[in-house]
Protein backbone atom coordinates (compact mmCIF):
# COMPACT_ATOMS: atom_id res chain seq x y z
CA UNK A 1 0.00 0.00 0.00
CA UNK A 2 1.22 3.50 -0.81
CA UNK A 3 1.83 5.28 2.49
CA UNK A 4 3.74 8.21 3.94
CA UNK A 5 5.85 7.35 6.97
CA UNK A 6 7.08 9.61 9.77
CA UNK A 7 10.28 10.19 7.82
CA UNK A 8 8.21 11.34 4.80
CA UNK A 9 9.33 8.28 2.83
CA UNK A 10 7.05 7.05 0.09
CA UNK A 11 6.90 3.27 -0.12
CA UNK A 12 4.96 0.38 -1.55
CA UNK A 13 4.11 -2.57 0.63
CA UNK A 14 2.80 -5.91 -0.65
CA UNK A 15 2.92 -4.62 -4.20
CA UNK A 16 3.33 -8.15 -5.54
CA UNK A 17 -0.02 -9.12 -4.05
CA UNK A 18 -1.88 -6.18 -5.51
CA UNK A 19 -3.80 -6.53 -8.74
CA UNK A 20 -3.05 -4.09 -11.55
CA UNK A 21 -6.34 -2.31 -10.81
CA UNK A 22 -5.43 -1.93 -7.13
CA UNK A 23 -1.98 -0.56 -7.97
CA UNK A 24 -3.43 1.96 -10.40
CA UNK A 25 -5.91 3.06 -7.74
CA UNK A 26 -3.18 3.51 -5.13
CA UNK A 27 -0.80 5.32 -7.43
CA UNK A 28 -3.58 7.62 -8.62
CA UNK A 29 -3.60 9.35 -5.24
CA UNK A 30 -1.95 12.72 -5.92
CA UNK A 31 -1.44 13.55 -2.23
CA UNK A 32 1.98 11.87 -2.15
CA UNK A 33 3.51 14.15 -4.76
CA UNK A 34 4.73 16.76 -2.19
CA UNK A 35 6.54 13.95 -0.35
CA UNK A 36 8.59 13.17 -3.44
CA UNK A 37 9.32 16.85 -3.92
CA UNK A 38 10.77 16.91 -0.40
CA UNK A 39 12.98 13.94 -1.26
CA UNK A 40 14.28 15.83 -4.28
CA UNK A 41 14.93 18.91 -2.12
CA UNK A 42 16.91 16.79 0.33
CA UNK A 43 18.95 15.20 -2.49
CA UNK A 44 19.74 18.64 -3.85
CA UNK A 45 20.85 19.79 -0.40
CA UNK A 46 23.16 16.79 -0.11
CA UNK A 47 24.54 17.26 -3.64
CA UNK A 48 22.98 14.01 -4.83
CA UNK A 49 21.13 13.20 -8.05
CA UNK A 50 17.57 14.38 -7.59
CA UNK A 51 15.97 10.92 -7.79
CA UNK A 52 18.83 8.80 -6.42
CA UNK A 53 16.75 7.67 -3.42
CA UNK A 54 13.59 6.84 -5.40
CA UNK A 55 12.25 3.35 -6.01
CA UNK A 56 10.91 2.09 -9.33
CA UNK A 57 7.33 2.62 -8.17
CA UNK A 58 8.12 6.13 -7.02
CA UNK A 59 9.60 6.94 -10.43
CA UNK A 60 6.43 5.72 -12.15
CA UNK A 61 4.38 7.78 -9.73
CA UNK A 62 6.53 10.88 -10.17
CA UNK A 63 6.52 10.62 -13.95
CA UNK A 64 2.73 10.27 -14.19
CA UNK A 65 1.97 13.03 -11.69
CA UNK A 66 4.79 15.42 -12.62
CA UNK A 67 3.64 19.01 -12.27
CA UNK A 68 5.27 21.22 -14.88
CA UNK A 69 2.81 24.11 -14.65
CA UNK A 70 1.71 26.17 -11.65
CA UNK A 71 -1.84 25.90 -12.98
CA UNK A 72 -2.91 22.37 -12.04
CA UNK A 73 -5.44 22.31 -14.88
CA UNK A 74 -2.57 22.59 -17.39
CA UNK A 75 -0.81 19.48 -16.13
CA UNK A 76 -1.71 15.94 -17.17
CA UNK A 77 -5.41 15.20 -16.79
CA UNK A 78 -6.64 12.47 -14.47
CA UNK A 79 -7.52 10.29 -17.46
CA UNK A 80 -4.05 10.65 -18.97
CA UNK A 81 -2.37 9.85 -15.63
CA UNK A 82 -4.45 6.69 -15.30
CA UNK A 83 -3.62 5.63 -18.86
CA UNK A 84 0.10 6.13 -18.24
CA UNK A 85 -0.05 4.30 -14.91
CA UNK A 86 -1.81 1.35 -16.51
CA UNK A 87 0.67 1.10 -19.36
CA UNK A 88 3.83 1.49 -17.25
CA UNK A 89 2.68 -0.87 -14.50
CA UNK A 90 1.78 -3.42 -17.18
CA UNK A 91 5.24 -2.94 -18.71
CA UNK A 92 6.99 -3.50 -15.36
CA UNK A 93 4.78 -6.46 -14.45
CA UNK A 94 5.26 -8.19 -17.79
CA UNK A 95 9.04 -7.75 -17.62
CA UNK A 96 9.05 -9.81 -14.42
CA UNK A 97 6.15 -12.20 -15.05
CA UNK A 98 7.26 -13.17 -18.57
CA UNK A 99 10.99 -12.67 -18.07
CA UNK A 100 12.00 -16.05 -19.52
CA UNK A 101 9.70 -15.72 -22.52
CA UNK A 102 10.97 -12.20 -23.24
CA UNK A 103 14.55 -13.32 -22.49
CA UNK A 104 15.28 -10.74 -19.81
CA UNK A 105 18.78 -12.06 -19.12
CA UNK A 106 19.73 -9.75 -16.26
CA UNK A 107 23.22 -10.55 -15.05
CA UNK A 108 23.16 -8.35 -11.98
CA UNK A 109 20.23 -6.75 -10.13
CA UNK A 110 21.23 -3.18 -9.30
CA UNK A 111 19.91 -1.46 -6.16
CA UNK A 112 16.90 -3.79 -6.03
CA UNK A 113 15.61 -2.00 -9.12
CA UNK A 114 14.16 -3.57 -12.25
CA UNK A 115 14.67 -0.47 -14.38
CA UNK A 116 18.30 0.06 -13.27
CA UNK A 117 19.05 -3.57 -14.11
CA UNK A 118 17.77 -3.43 -17.68
CA UNK A 119 19.82 -2.92 -20.85
CA UNK A 120 18.74 -1.64 -24.29
CA UNK A 121 18.49 -5.23 -25.60
CA UNK A 122 15.80 -5.98 -23.00
CA UNK A 123 13.66 -3.08 -24.17
CA UNK A 124 14.05 -4.19 -27.77
CA UNK A 125 13.05 -7.76 -26.82
CA UNK A 126 10.09 -6.46 -24.84
CA UNK A 127 8.85 -4.49 -27.84
CA UNK A 128 9.09 -7.61 -30.03
CA UNK A 129 7.24 -9.65 -27.39
CA UNK A 130 4.61 -6.94 -26.97
CA UNK A 131 3.89 -6.93 -30.70
CA UNK A 132 3.90 -10.67 -31.38
CA UNK A 133 3.06 -12.45 -28.10
CA UNK A 134 1.25 -10.10 -25.71
CA UNK A 135 -2.01 -9.76 -27.74
CA UNK A 136 -2.76 -13.47 -27.18
CA UNK A 137 -2.85 -12.85 -23.43
CA UNK A 138 -5.91 -10.69 -24.03
CA UNK A 139 -7.50 -13.08 -26.49
CA UNK A 140 -6.50 -10.94 -29.47
CA UNK A 141 -4.79 -11.99 -32.68
CA UNK A 142 -2.73 -8.80 -32.78
CA UNK A 143 -2.67 -5.18 -31.64
CA UNK A 144 -3.58 -2.45 -34.07
CA UNK A 145 -0.81 -0.20 -35.35
CA UNK A 146 -2.31 2.64 -33.29
CA UNK A 147 -2.19 0.55 -30.08
CA UNK A 148 1.44 -0.44 -30.66
CA UNK A 149 2.35 3.17 -31.37
CA UNK A 150 0.64 4.36 -28.18
CA UNK A 151 2.29 1.72 -25.98
CA UNK A 152 5.71 2.35 -27.52
CA UNK A 153 5.36 6.11 -27.13
CA UNK A 154 4.53 5.90 -23.41
CA UNK A 155 7.36 3.46 -22.64
CA UNK A 156 9.86 5.50 -24.65
CA UNK A 157 8.85 8.74 -22.93
CA UNK A 158 9.10 7.17 -19.47
CA UNK A 159 12.54 5.63 -20.07
CA UNK A 160 13.80 8.96 -21.44
CA UNK A 161 12.46 10.57 -18.27
CA UNK A 162 14.41 8.10 -16.10
CA UNK A 163 17.62 8.85 -18.00
CA UNK A 164 17.14 12.62 -18.01
CA UNK A 165 16.55 12.58 -14.26
CA UNK A 166 19.70 10.46 -13.76
CA UNK A 167 17.78 7.54 -12.31
CA UNK A 168 19.39 5.50 -15.09
CA UNK A 169 23.00 5.77 -16.17
CA UNK A 170 22.20 4.88 -19.78
CA UNK A 171 19.47 5.60 -22.30
CA UNK A 172 17.53 2.32 -22.66
CA UNK A 173 15.63 3.47 -25.74
CA UNK A 174 18.54 3.34 -28.21
CA UNK A 175 17.31 0.08 -29.75
CA UNK A 176 13.59 0.75 -29.39
CA UNK A 177 12.07 0.85 -32.86
CA UNK A 178 9.80 3.64 -34.02
CA UNK A 179 6.12 2.80 -34.18
CA UNK A 180 4.29 5.33 -36.30
CA UNK A 181 0.79 5.00 -37.70
CA UNK A 182 0.12 5.73 -41.35
CA UNK A 183 -3.22 7.09 -42.45
CA UNK A 184 -4.13 3.75 -44.05
CA UNK A 185 -3.50 1.89 -40.78
CA UNK A 186 -5.93 3.97 -38.76
CA UNK A 187 -9.19 2.20 -37.83
CA UNK A 188 -12.20 3.25 -39.85
CA UNK A 189 -14.32 5.47 -37.61
CA UNK A 190 -16.32 7.11 -40.38
CA UNK A 191 -20.05 7.49 -39.88
CA UNK A 192 -22.22 9.47 -42.27
CA UNK A 193 -25.45 11.44 -41.85
CA UNK A 194 -27.67 8.54 -42.95
CA UNK A 195 -26.21 6.22 -40.30
CA UNK A 196 -26.44 8.92 -37.63
CA UNK A 197 -30.11 9.44 -38.49
CA UNK A 198 -30.81 5.71 -38.27
CA UNK A 199 -29.32 5.54 -34.78
CA UNK A 200 -31.18 8.59 -33.52
CA UNK A 201 -34.45 7.30 -35.01
CA UNK A 202 -33.92 3.87 -33.43
CA UNK A 203 -33.54 5.16 -29.86
CA UNK A 204 -36.24 7.79 -30.34
CA UNK A 205 -38.73 5.15 -31.48
CA UNK A 206 -37.57 2.89 -28.66
CA UNK A 207 -38.41 5.78 -26.31
CA UNK A 208 -35.00 5.64 -24.65
CA UNK A 209 -34.28 9.29 -23.70
CA UNK A 210 -31.04 8.38 -21.94
CA UNK A 211 -29.29 6.83 -24.96
CA UNK A 212 -31.01 9.21 -27.36
CA UNK A 213 -29.85 12.21 -25.32
CA UNK A 214 -26.24 11.07 -25.15
CA UNK A 215 -26.03 10.28 -28.87
CA UNK A 216 -27.89 13.47 -29.77
CA UNK A 217 -25.25 15.53 -27.94
CA UNK A 218 -22.24 13.59 -29.27
CA UNK A 219 -23.41 13.74 -32.90
CA UNK A 220 -24.41 17.42 -32.94
CA UNK A 221 -21.47 18.83 -30.94
CA UNK A 222 -18.53 16.58 -31.87
CA UNK A 223 -17.29 16.66 -28.27
CA UNK A 224 -15.03 13.92 -26.96
CA UNK A 225 -16.18 11.12 -24.68
CA UNK A 226 -14.12 12.61 -21.83
CA UNK A 227 -15.57 16.07 -22.47
CA UNK A 228 -19.12 14.80 -22.13
CA UNK A 229 -18.20 12.92 -18.93
CA UNK A 230 -16.60 16.01 -17.37
CA UNK A 231 -19.33 18.48 -18.41
CA UNK A 232 -21.00 20.24 -15.47
CA UNK A 233 -24.35 21.98 -15.06
CA UNK A 234 -22.55 25.32 -14.60
CA UNK A 235 -20.88 24.87 -17.99
CA UNK A 236 -24.22 25.42 -19.75
CA UNK A 237 -25.27 29.01 -20.33
CA UNK A 238 -27.79 30.91 -22.42
CA UNK A 239 -26.67 33.63 -24.82
CA UNK A 240 -29.54 36.11 -25.01
CA UNK A 241 -28.01 37.95 -27.96
CA UNK A 242 -27.96 34.84 -30.15
CA UNK A 243 -30.92 33.14 -28.51
CA UNK A 244 -29.01 29.88 -28.09
CA UNK A 245 -27.58 27.68 -25.37
CA UNK A 246 -23.86 26.95 -25.21
CA UNK A 247 -21.67 24.44 -23.41
CA UNK A 248 -18.20 25.39 -22.14
CA UNK A 249 -15.85 22.50 -22.82
CA UNK A 250 -12.78 21.58 -20.77
CA UNK A 251 -10.93 19.89 -23.59
CA UNK A 252 -7.82 17.86 -24.23
CA UNK A 253 -4.73 19.45 -22.72
CA UNK A 254 -7.11 21.48 -20.54
CA UNK A 255 -7.89 23.78 -23.46
CA UNK A 256 -11.22 25.58 -23.35
CA UNK A 257 -13.75 26.08 -26.11
CA UNK A 258 -17.49 26.71 -26.38
CA UNK A 259 -19.92 24.62 -28.46
CA UNK A 260 -23.53 25.47 -29.36
CA UNK A 261 -26.38 23.37 -28.03
CA UNK A 262 -29.10 23.70 -30.63
CA UNK A 263 -32.65 24.02 -29.30
CA UNK A 264 -33.65 20.36 -29.74
CA UNK A 265 -30.31 19.18 -28.35
CA UNK A 266 -30.81 21.27 -25.22
CA UNK A 267 -34.29 19.78 -24.90
CA UNK A 268 -32.75 16.29 -25.06
CA UNK A 269 -30.42 17.20 -22.18
CA UNK A 270 -33.37 18.51 -20.15
CA UNK A 271 -35.32 15.29 -20.78
CA UNK A 272 -32.25 13.19 -19.89
CA UNK A 273 -31.92 14.94 -16.53
CA UNK A 274 -35.67 14.86 -15.92
CA UNK A 275 -35.82 11.08 -16.46
CA UNK A 276 -32.88 10.66 -14.08
CA UNK A 277 -34.71 12.78 -11.49
CA UNK A 278 -32.21 15.66 -11.43
CA UNK A 279 -32.75 19.42 -11.49
CA UNK A 280 -33.29 20.74 -15.02
CA UNK A 281 -32.77 24.45 -14.32
CA UNK A 282 -29.56 26.30 -15.15
CA UNK A 283 -27.38 27.22 -12.20
CA UNK A 284 -24.02 28.93 -12.72
CA UNK A 285 -22.91 27.69 -9.29
CA UNK A 286 -23.91 24.04 -9.76
CA UNK A 287 -20.70 22.08 -10.37
CA UNK A 288 -22.42 18.68 -10.41
CA UNK A 289 -22.12 16.53 -13.57
CA UNK A 290 -24.41 17.49 -16.43
CA UNK A 291 -24.81 13.83 -17.42
CA UNK A 292 -25.16 11.41 -14.52
CA UNK A 293 -25.79 7.72 -14.06
CA UNK A 294 -28.92 6.57 -12.26
CA UNK A 295 -26.78 6.58 -9.10
CA UNK A 296 -26.10 10.29 -9.43
CA UNK A 297 -22.45 9.95 -10.40
CA UNK A 298 -20.61 11.23 -13.45
CA UNK A 299 -20.00 8.71 -16.20
CA UNK A 300 -16.46 7.41 -16.44
CA UNK A 301 -14.85 7.41 -19.88
CA UNK A 302 -14.56 3.61 -19.93
CA UNK A 303 -18.10 2.96 -18.70
CA UNK A 304 -19.71 5.37 -21.16
CA UNK A 305 -17.72 3.93 -24.06
CA UNK A 306 -18.84 0.38 -23.22
CA UNK A 307 -22.41 1.51 -22.61
CA UNK A 308 -22.65 3.17 -26.02
CA UNK A 309 -20.94 0.32 -27.88
CA UNK A 310 -23.26 -2.25 -26.30
CA UNK A 311 -26.36 -0.16 -27.05
CA UNK A 312 -25.41 0.48 -30.68
CA UNK A 313 -24.51 -3.18 -31.24
CA UNK A 314 -27.92 -4.39 -30.08
CA UNK A 315 -29.69 -2.22 -32.67
CA UNK A 316 -28.57 -4.77 -35.28
CA UNK A 317 -28.88 -2.11 -37.96
CA UNK A 318 -27.36 -3.25 -41.25
CA UNK A 319 -24.52 -0.72 -41.22
CA UNK A 320 -23.67 -1.67 -37.63
CA UNK A 321 -23.51 -5.39 -38.40
CA UNK A 322 -21.35 -4.87 -41.49
CA UNK A 323 -18.84 -2.45 -39.93
CA UNK A 324 -15.27 -3.79 -39.57
CA UNK A 325 -14.73 -1.62 -36.46
CA UNK A 326 -17.02 -1.13 -33.46
CA UNK A 327 -18.78 2.18 -32.91
CA UNK A 328 -17.41 4.14 -29.97
CA UNK A 329 -18.04 7.68 -28.69
CA UNK A 330 -15.06 8.83 -30.79
CA UNK A 331 -16.87 7.61 -33.92
CA UNK A 332 -19.37 10.43 -33.43
CA UNK A 333 -16.56 13.02 -33.56
CA UNK A 334 -15.77 11.73 -37.05
CA UNK A 335 -19.51 11.76 -37.77
CA UNK A 336 -19.72 15.42 -36.74
CA UNK A 337 -16.83 16.31 -39.07
CA UNK A 338 -18.36 14.43 -42.02
CA UNK A 339 -21.85 15.89 -41.55
CA UNK A 340 -20.40 19.39 -41.14
CA UNK A 341 -18.36 18.99 -44.32
CA UNK A 342 -21.39 17.83 -46.34
CA UNK A 343 -23.37 20.74 -44.87
CA UNK A 344 -20.92 23.20 -46.40
CA UNK A 345 -18.55 23.95 -43.49
CA UNK A 346 -14.95 24.55 -44.53
CA UNK A 347 -12.20 22.49 -42.97
CA UNK A 348 -10.89 25.36 -40.83
CA UNK A 349 -14.29 25.86 -39.21
CA UNK A 350 -14.53 22.11 -38.57
CA UNK A 351 -11.03 22.12 -37.07
CA UNK A 352 -11.89 24.93 -34.63
CA UNK A 353 -15.24 23.36 -33.74
CA UNK A 354 -13.60 20.04 -32.84
CA UNK A 355 -10.84 21.74 -30.84
CA UNK A 356 -8.04 20.41 -33.05
CA UNK A 357 -4.71 22.23 -32.87
CA UNK A 358 -3.59 21.14 -36.34
CA UNK A 359 -5.55 21.00 -39.55
CA UNK A 360 -3.72 17.74 -40.38
CA UNK A 361 -5.73 16.03 -37.64
CA UNK A 362 -9.01 17.21 -39.12
CA UNK A 363 -7.81 16.09 -42.56
CA UNK A 364 -7.53 12.54 -41.19
CA UNK A 365 -11.20 12.65 -40.19
CA UNK A 366 -12.18 13.64 -43.73
CA UNK A 367 -9.58 11.72 -45.73
CA UNK A 368 -11.99 9.15 -47.14
CA UNK A 369 -14.50 11.85 -48.07
CA UNK A 370 -11.80 13.67 -50.03
CA UNK A 371 -10.75 10.44 -51.77
CA UNK A 372 -14.31 9.72 -52.88
CA UNK A 373 -14.89 13.23 -54.18
CA UNK A 374 -11.53 13.75 -55.87
CA UNK A 375 -11.52 10.59 -58.00
CA UNK A 376 -10.98 11.41 -61.67
CA UNK A 377 -13.92 9.25 -62.81
CA UNK A 378 -16.32 11.99 -61.67
CA UNK A 379 -15.09 14.05 -64.65
CA UNK A 380 -16.22 11.43 -67.16
CA UNK A 381 -19.87 12.50 -67.11
CA UNK A 382 -19.42 14.64 -70.25
CA UNK A 383 -16.80 12.45 -71.95
CA UNK A 384 -16.85 9.67 -74.54
CA UNK A 385 -17.81 7.03 -71.96
CA UNK A 386 -20.52 9.14 -70.31
CA UNK A 387 -23.25 6.63 -71.19
CA UNK A 388 -21.38 3.95 -69.26
CA UNK A 389 -20.84 5.88 -66.07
Amino acid sequence: MLVSSQENQLMLQDENRDTLHELIHKLSDTSFYPTLEKKIDLAEKENQNSCHDFSDYEMIYYYCHEQKNVDEKKNRSSGTRQEYLRELLTFATNMVKYASEIDVDIADVKDESLFKSLEPRHIKRYQDWMIHKAPALQGKEKYSAATIARKTSIIRSFLKFLYQNQYLNADLTTRLQSATVSVDERPNRDLGPTEALELLDFFKQEQHPILFGILHVLITTGIRNSELCSARVCDVHYDGTRGEYYLRIHGKGNKKRTVPLKKKVFESIVEFRSIRGFDTSLDSKDESPLFMTSGGKAYSNTYLSRYINKAVTRTELDFVINRPNPISPHTFRHCYAIISYHSGADIYKIMRSLGHEKIETTMIYLQKEFEKEDNAVHLWDQGLLAEYV
